[in-house]
This record gives structure tokens, sequence and C-alpha cells, in this order.
């Protein structure tokens, strides 16, 4: 499956795409002596598949990304720097495996931030009460993840969407007019710019759920994407957005892929 190509003037791009392969779900122990035990890593497949996402975005989709704005938890800013290596790399080199490969980027062609409006369900659907912090309180420390980006990536100005992280135990509806909020604030924010979106399955299948009519029940893989586009005018009126493609993604019911297959 391939990305839409072209790009077409006046519209807007933006890609909310789901972290990579996260180490608990691979390696059922890891939980048991993990420090953060809500907040796994990648594992080592996980940062390749990452990294090959931003190679197969950076070479299909046919416009650029201007930004990239990633939730707080530890696989997405793993995610998230593997893809900006693979968009910021001087050569493209299709050898490369992960952002090891990459010995120079420009470090200004794209900007980076981190958004807590973009973070995981807070609740017990997403993590399990056992290894949930005991006080309900997530704690980020924002320079220690802004430093795993390259150089002169990280755009220390902005202003997050979310100023806080929800409460632990937010409600079904809570996450939902959260993740969609964000979404819009952030797209308004930048109507000028592509944005990539990186977060969590919750925050993939919201949008996917708000702005695909026939989604009702879904699976996203790991770092699966949906691609949105709407039209923007000279005076930064928009429409609303429409789903253009995706990849990794399928109803769960029948297993049919929404343009493309499910990678497994």
């Amino acid at each position: 499956m391939e990305f839409a190509k072209g790009k077409i003037n006046g519209h807007q791009n933006v890609i909310v795409m789901r972290h990579g392969d996260r180490a608990d779900h691979c390696e059922p122990l890891w939980a048991s002596t993990a420090v953060r035990p809500w907040d796994p890593p990648l594992v080592h497949d996980g940062k390749v598949r990452a990294f090959q996402t931003g190679q197969r975005i950076r070479s299909q989709v046919g416009f650029p990304i201007h930004r990239v704005i990633v939730s707080p938890f530890l696989r997405c800013i793993q995610t998230a720097a593997q893809v900006v290596a693979a968009l910021s790399a001087v050569n493209l080199d299709d050898n490369a495996m992960s952002s090891k490969d990459v010995p120079s980027i420009y470090n200004s062609k794209l900007k980076v931030a981190i958004e807590f409006g973009l973070c995981e369900i807070l609740n017990t659907v997403a993590i399990k009460s056992e290894v949930a912090p005991k006080d309900g309180k997530f704690d980020f420390k924002i320079s220690d993840l802004q430093a795993m980006f390259p150089e002169g990536t990280v755009d220390i100005n902005v202003d997050m969407a979310c100023k806080e992280l929800p409460q632990w135990e937010e409600s079904a509806a809570g996450f939902k007019e959260r993740y969609v909020s964000t979404l819009k604030v952030l797209a308004d924010k930048y109507p000028s710019e592509n944005l990539l979106l990186v977060t969590h399955w919750g925050g993939v299948g919201t949008i996917l759920y708000k702005y695909f009519n026939d989604a009702t029940k879904y699976l996203v893989d790991y770092c699966g994407c949906v691609e949105l586009r709407r039209q923007v005018s000279n005076n930064n009126e928009s429409e609303e957005f429409e789903v253009v493609t995706s990849h990794g993604v399928a109803f769960k019911d029948n297993k049919a892929p929404i343009h493309g297959p499910v990678i497994t």
C-alpha cells in the first residue's frame, strides 16, 4: 500500500501515527523489574519499524512534513526520534535500518515538539492498575525527552495545546474529546504546515472514527498511520478533515483493510 501522492495547493496534510513495538508487549517479564512499568520503551524491532515508516513517509506521501508533535510517553518519543532521523537524513539510504545508520541530518528541515494532549489514555483500559503510579501522577522530565531528538530539531518555544496531563481514570468521552480537540488546535495553530502526530492506539483510532464514517471497530498496528487532508484558504479558514488513506489499519470484524494491508 502506498500513501496518497501529490501535494495539492491550499491543503493541509496531517498524519496521525501510532508508536512502534513496545517492550512490555514483546517481553512479558519486562514490567516486573521496570522502574516505570507504565512507560515502556521500544524494542529493537520497534525502532526499526519506526525508522522504516519514516523512510516510507519521506519517499511516498508526496508532501514535506514540517512539524512532528509527539506524546511524552517514552515509546512515542523513541518512535518520533527514529522518524525524524529518517525524514531529515541528508542522504536517504534504502539500506539504513535505524537512526544509527544516519551519519548526518538537516536539523532545520522540520521541528519537533512534545504535546500532553497526545498522551496515552489515562485509565485502566490502556494502563493496568497494577503498573500505574499508585498516586495517579505520571511524571515526565520534558528536557530529558527533548534531548533524545537530534540537536537543533526541537522547538522549545512552543506552548502545548494541553497545558497539563489528563487526570488518572479519564472517561472514554474525555479521552476521545481530548484527541480530537488536540488535533484541531494543533492544525489550526499551523495551518500552512503539514504535521505528523505520534501518539497511541487510542489516538489513531479516535481520529479515524471521527473522520472516517465507516470505521466502527478497527485494528491499529504498531506504526499504523492515518493520513488526513483539509482545504485551507488564504485567510486560514479551513474545512473539515477527510481521511485520504491509511497504513497498518483495518476493520476488526472482518479484518478488511482500509486502503491497505495490516502489517503483522
